[in-house]
């Protein structure tokens, strides 16, 4: 007679709610992942405009070995759901002086950049960037990022409590701004390079030096994949489907239930009750302590992100236009003309600059900005521009006006940088941050959680484990932080804390998906 195996319940089919499922149908557990949208993503999501579908959210893929780690003993492999092909050209950079720069996965490549850019002084001041970047990322790599989130005594004793050198590199007490001065003295490589600290939804005048590891992360690779990010979501169903997974989308979790202090169980969205001693919650943490998953998650800590802590929201603008006669890259870059005036509008004024920083995301061009035949054939192509905004979407509704004047801003910077658009020849889905807002419960609109504002900010996110036994926590608003893969480390790390709480289970059937691979 077989041993029956305990039900895991995950909310949410993010990138963290995927990872947690496949790594417990590994260890034996029955998992049933819910999702209130008819698709896998969260963030990652298709947006359909003019007939075609524009990826919507995350654009970029790095950190492939999470993925490999995510997977290693199973005999599944990532590129047997999805097919991905390395960049060379990381992206493309253009200012209001008409000036434009490469950077490419190559660090000797890009120097040679930097030098007919600018001069050899800040192509040299690149190179020492680029090493300090990668011994940054060398330190925290594992008793950090890849590990459940350590007390700041216990960090500090993971990277070896006599290494003051060691603690001293990693530059906590430097502005990401202040430390690039050291590296480049041409105002527009600081105002590239401080770029990074919004792949966290942050001010590179508030965020610590740490955050120059990002560039290392780049540079270990940046990762095309096959019909979009999208697609990487459909891949890791079919990966948690072969292991037998069951995905209930367009069917949300109104609450979660528990008793004697663990979880019990959940009541779907129609009143299903799903019994369960195990949870895992990928959505946004500032929900749970808001009540917007019930009394049981209410009790749950850290409490909300209060809002002036909550990190960047966005103008998301999806849409499709003719085929640009512009060297747009994959990834191109217009910068604003005054950074530290545009990072002050947002989290000082909670406005968008009056000249922001715009980026585009050409979805039927490779890297170096070749267009597909497909679009060319059609005359259109898509694309996904964001602009930077305060996460407001709880306190302040886009109406038709605003989101007008929003996108007058975009194209008008784009026209400062030398990209002209026809207004009347987009066609566009804008997503605001009170669209976040609603598409995110709890976040107010913001995109990564809360801000990594000050040295102690990546030890005041949440970590997979919760005060209430049996709810752990995966996603970009916890531990290590946003992003993709972040966020698929945050659902590995959920997923091991509950099998060490609760212990594996019996080995699941083997299954296969297409290709013939098999699984254990």
């Amino acid at each position: 007679m077989g041993v029956r195996r305990e039900r895991t319940v995950v909310i949410g089919a993010g990138m963290g709610g995927l990872a947690a499922a496949i790594r417990l149908a590994g260890q034996g557990h029955d998992v049933v992942v819910f999702d209130k949208e008819n698709a896998p993503g969260g963030k990652m999501r298709h947006v359909a405009v003019d007939g075609a579908l524009v990826d919507g959210g995350p654009t970029v893929f790095t950190m492939k070995w999470v993925f490999d780690r995510l997977l290693e003993g199973s005999g599944q492999r990532l590129k047997d759901a999805v097919g991905l092909k390395k960049a060379d050209l990381l992206a493309r950079h253009r200012w209001t002086d008409g000036s434009s720069l490469d950077l490419f996965a190559d660090i000797g490549k890009s120097a040679e950049a930097i030098e007919a850019f600018s001069d050899r002084a800040n192509a040299d001041g690149y190179r020492r960037f680029c090493a300090d970047s990668e011994t940054i990322f060398a330190i925290l790599k594992e008793p950090f990022i890849a590990g459940q989130r350590p007390t700041m005594a216990r960090f500090l004793w993971r990277l070896g409590p006599l290494s003051i050198r060691r603690h001293l590199t990693l530059r906590p007490f430097d502005t990401m701004w202040s430390a690039l001065g050291d590296y480049f003295s041409d105002p527009r490589l600081r105002q590239l390079f401080a770029r990074y600290s919004t792949y966290v939804g942050s001010s590179p005048f508030l965020t610590p030096a740490t955050l120059m590891l990002i560039a290392h992360v780049e540079q270990e690779g940046v990762w095309m994949v096959d019909g979009g990010m999208h697609a990487l979501a459909k891949g890791l169903v079919r990966l948690g489907e072969a292991r037998g997974v069951r995905y209930r989308f367009g069917t949300g979790v109104a609450e979660i239930l528990s008793e004697n202090g663990r979880v019990s169980g959940v009541v779907l969205d129609d009143g299903e009750r799903v019994e369960t001693r195990a949870v895992v919650f990928n959505g946004d943490v500032s929900a749970l302590g808001a009540g917007l998953a019930g009394e049981a998650g209410r009790a749950v800590r850290p409490r909300p992100v209060p809002p002036a802590k909550r990190s960047l929201s966005a103008i998301a603008v999806a849409g499709t236009m003719p085929v640009a006669d512009f060297p747009l890259a994959h990834h191109t870059v217009f910068f604003g003309p005054d950074y530290p005036a545009e990072f002050s509008a947002i989290f000082d004024e909670r406005r968008i600059a009056a000249q922001p920083t715009v980026y585009i995301c050409a979805q039927d061009r490779d890297p170096h900005g070749t267009v597909s035949d497909a679009a060319r054939q059609a005359g259109r192509e898509r694309v996904l521009m964001l602009v930077n905004a305060p996460a407001d979407g709880d306190t302040k509704q886009y109406d038709h006006n605003e989101i007008d004047r929003c996108l007058t801003l975009t194209l008008e910077q784009l026209d400062r940088c030398g990209l002209t658009l026809d207004r009347a020849s987009l066609r566009t889905e804008v997503t605001t941050p009170a669209g976040f807002a609603k598409l995110f419960p709890g976040s107010g609109g913001a995109i990564y959680g809360r801000a990594t504002h000050g040295w102690l900010a990546s030890f005041q996110r949440a970590g997979a484990r919760t005060a209430l036994k049996g709810l752990y926590l995966a996603g970009g608003s916890v531990h290590p932080g946003p992003g993709v893969p972040m966020a698929t480390l945050s659902g590995l790390l959920a997923a091991d804390a509950l099998v060490r709480d609760h212990g594996s289970m019996p080995a699941s059937r083997p299954a296969a998906i297409s290709g013939g691979m098999s699984t254990g």
